[in-house]
């Protein structure tokens, strides 16, 4: 594969982490919020911790550096995250649909994420 198309791949794949890393960072009080909802305490330390996993394993999965154990890390990361705010077996009716399906979806993302572990950016050629 082309390794320009590669890394735009694994920028999409990371999109998602990216964007909340970053809207985190400028709405932290938001981010407090969000982890004070999901009932993680001490909120603040929480939410700086999600951010700086977000970017930094972002980066590292972009940039190949560290990109299999940064990637695993999101993809763990993917799961927990799902079942604590996607527990769509608790609601009923539109909301057990939406949250239903946003479960699953995630797992797409968690798929991308153990390509970009497992499969390299370079085929050997020896």
């Amino acid at each position: 594969m082309n390794p320009l198309l590669h890394r735009i791949l694994l920028v999409l794949v990371c999109a998602p982490f990216l964007q909340g890393g970053l809207v985190k960072t400028f709405d932290f009080s938001g981010a407090v919020g969000e982890m004070t909802h999901f009932g993680l305490q001490p909120a603040a330390v929480f939410a700086v911790l999600v951010i700086v996993l977000e970017l930094v394993a972002s980066a590292m999965v972009i940039a190949d550096r560290g990109r299999a154990p940064a990637a695993l890390a999101l993809a763990v990361f993917t799961v927990a995250a799902t079942f604590m705010a996607n527990r769509f077996w608790t609601l009923d009716g539109m909301e057990r649909f939406h949250a239903t399906n946003a479960f699953f979806e995630h797992f797409s993302i968690v798929g991308g994420l153990l390509l970009a572990a497992f499969v390299p950016l370079r085929r050997d050629t020896r």
